[in-house]
């Protein structure tokens, strides 16, 4: 049924565009959402080449989608993987460590969105020391040789 514009009187066809405009770029159920999380949504860049964060872990789940480039992305007990431009990652957040999230080109930046669910009075990202990183050495994926 067409809308009626207030201004001419006259009737306006209504799109269907929406019935198609949906693409699922991925599902996840993660493994908790803290209580009283708040949601933040980030977007990070990254020169060509830049390794980025140092390893770090999120109080919360994360769901990001690369806009531009090649992230290199590695979470404690999965392999190093790469995620393209188009391509959406998650992660469960908690205890888990994020060891990678850096440009893996040297010769186009990298850019990607993030939204994460916080948990109150905590720091969306916390890094992680050499010794904890030692004392969990057997929990990280084998690394390309």
């Amino acid at each position: 049924m067409p809308d009626i514009d207030p201004a001419t009187g006259r009737s306006t066809p209504r799109s269907t565009a929406w019935r198609t405009a949906l693409t699922v770029l991925q599902e996840a159920e993660p493994p908790f959402v803290p209580a009283g999380a708040h949601a933040m949504t980030v977007v990070i860049a990254y020169p060509p080449g830049d390794p980025g964060t140092p390893p770090h872990r999120h109080s919360g789940p994360a769901f990001g989608y690369v806009l531009e480039g090649e992230m290199l992305l590695e979470l404690e007990g999965e392999p190093e993987r790469v995620v393209r431009a188009g391509e959406a990652f998650w992660e469960p957040g908690g205890d888990v460590i994020h060891y990678q999230d850096g440009n893996n080109r040297d010769d186009v930046p990298l850019r990607f969105t993030v939204t994460m669910l916080c948990e109150p009075g905590t720091p969306m990202l916390t890094l992680v020391d050499e010794d904890e990183l030692a004392r969990r050495a057997d929990r990280r994926a084998p690394r390309p040789s």
